[in-house]
Formats: structure tokens, sequence, C-alpha cells
């Protein structure tokens, strides 16, 4: 069941007046090295010690000395009150200058062939931020899972997501090996893929993704079929160079395999166009320092 509470307000008030007298020994010295009068410490102290219920100093006109309370209260407040001190400019220093860790979701196709180049500068440039990659599909909710910002197809990214474009807009390509090819035909028409083996995509949401083309600028959704599905498009894109079937990726990924001549481009015609690829990430107002070092290192490498 769950239990109803509240956070005490002023729960801390007065400690660290309480901890400068413990150190001073004296309310006056105490006052003066945090900067207020003898009067505001005495009451500040004066109301730590009524939440508490105890008294924390034995006063004498010519002394101050901890009580059994206080001396109980100081050993542990003392490295607990430090302890926030240290957690306040650990985290004041992440919020004033590039570093810690910086966390980012991206497919793994575009891993090799668009980050690892960026993560290589930008590591060299900012060697107090360390660089975290998740690599994945699945479209997160980045603020949830505590993931600074991802990377993803445009199409994909929220409308709420500020976006930082990282490659033009490029084709999806319908590409197979030229072995393939030789003993199946090339493909001409959307309607011949029927006598294809298609590999195909699932989805995050389990669903199999339909292969998409366009016809006289009309959107057409193909269901296909063959003897391979999987959840990337580098695994598919090594099953269509091992002579497996016919597979439709994003252009850049199969680039350098159709360069090489191991795979060959097919129904270039009815290849349709997406966004291309962009950081997101939640919101202006909340960029951490990493992070703004990370966008603008990526607009400084822009062609």
């Amino acid at each position: 069941m769950k239990q109803n509470f509240t956070v005490r307000q002023g729960a801390l008030d007065g400690v660290e007046a309480f901890l400068s007298v413990a150190q001073h020994r004296s309310f006056r010295k105490a006052a003066a090295a945090l900067g207020v009068t003898p009067s505001a410490i005495s009451q500040a102290v004066r109301a730590l010690e009524a939440r508490i219920g105890a008294a924390l100093f034995i006063r004498t006109t010519r002394s101050v000395s901890l009580s059994e309370a206080g001396e109980r209260f100081h050993a542990r407040a003392k490295p607990a009150f430090e302890e926030l001190i240290a957690a306040s400019h650990g985290a004041r220093d992440l919020g004033q200058r590039p570093a810690g860790l910086l966390r980012l979701t991206v497919p793994q196709a575009v891993v090799p062939i668009l980050l690892e180049p960026l993560i290589a500068s930008f590591c060299q440039v900012y060697p107090e931020i360390e660089v975290e990659i998740a690599a994945s599909a699945d479209l997160v909710d980045i603020a949830a899972e505590g993931f600074d910002a991802g990377i993803r197809f445009g199409q994909f990214i929220a409308a709420d997501m500020v976006a930082v474009r990282l490659t033009p807009p490029f084709p999806f390509v319908v590409v197979g090996s030229p072995e393939y090819l030789r003993r199946q035909g090339r493909p001409e028409r959307i309607d011949d893929l029927r006598r294809h083996a298609c590999l195909r995509m699932r989805r995050s949401n389990a669903s199999i993704a339909p292969w998409s083309f366009v016809d006289n600028n009309k959107s057409i959704e193909a269901i296909v079929s063959g003897p391979l599905i999987a959840h990337d498009f580098p695994t598919i894109l090594g099953a269509a160079a091992e002579d497996m079937g016919l597979a439709q990726v994003p252009e850049p990924i199969a680039a350098s395999l159709v360069k090489a001549g191991k795979l060959v481009r097919v129904l270039e015609p009815f290849a349709p166009m997406v966004p291309g690829m962009f950081l997101y990430y939640p919101s202006r107002h909340q960029m951490m320092p990493k992070l703004r070092a990370f966008v603008d290192h990526i607009k400084r490498r822009k062609p």
C-alpha cells in the first residue's frame, strides 16, 4: 500500500549555524564566519534545538561547548553536511563546464558511418566528457531512460523535441547482391517483388515493417516475404551481401557495399526519400554544458 508522506520544510535550517558554532566554540565567531549577526546565529540554533527536542550546547558567560546530545548530533551531521556541500559543488561544476557522462541512444546502423568519426574527434576536444553509446533500434523515452540525447530518423522524432540535422535527406534503397540478381533476375516494378526473397525488419512495437515506395508521387506500402526477419539494418544488409535476398535500407549504410560492387541498387525510380538523421533532445532550457558542447561540435563539423 502506498504511504502518504510530506517532506518537512526547513529540515536543514540551522545545521550550518550549529556546525559553525561547534567549530568556533563561539556564537560571535560563528556569526562572523558566516557573515551574519550573532543574534541570527542564536535564533537559528534555538530553532534547531526546538525541532530536535534537546539542547545542543552548554552555554556559560565564558564558554560554549557541546552537550552530549550536541556531540551525538555533530558526529553525524558534520560529515552529512559536508557531503551535501560536495554534492552541490559537483552538480554546479557540471552545470558550468563540459564534463561528466554523456549518454546517447542511437540506431546500431549509424554508429560506424556517422557516429564513430564524430565521437573520436569530440573525445579529443573534450577529455573530461565520457560518452556512452547505447546502440538500439528501439524508440526509447530518452528522459525516462536517463539519456541526454538520441539519434533517429527525422520522421520518428516527436514534435516537442529539439532536433539538430546530422545528414541531408536520403532515399531508402532496395539492394541485392550480383549473384542473387543473376539467379533470380532484377526486379523492374514493385509487383516483381512477389517472386523475390525480401529480407524484413521487425519494428520495436513487434510489427514487421512493410517496404515503402513512391510511384507517380503516390506513396505505396508493399507487403513482402522472405527467409529472414531481423531487428536491425546491419543484419539485413549483411544477409543481402551473402546472396540471401533483397533488402530495403537507408542509402548511406549501403553506400560502401554498393561502391565495392558487393550490392546493386534496384527499383531506384521508386525509392522514397526520408528526412535524414537527427540528433534530438528535450529542451534547450535544460541543456547541460556537456550536451551543448556535443551539439556545437556537430555543427562545427558539418560540411
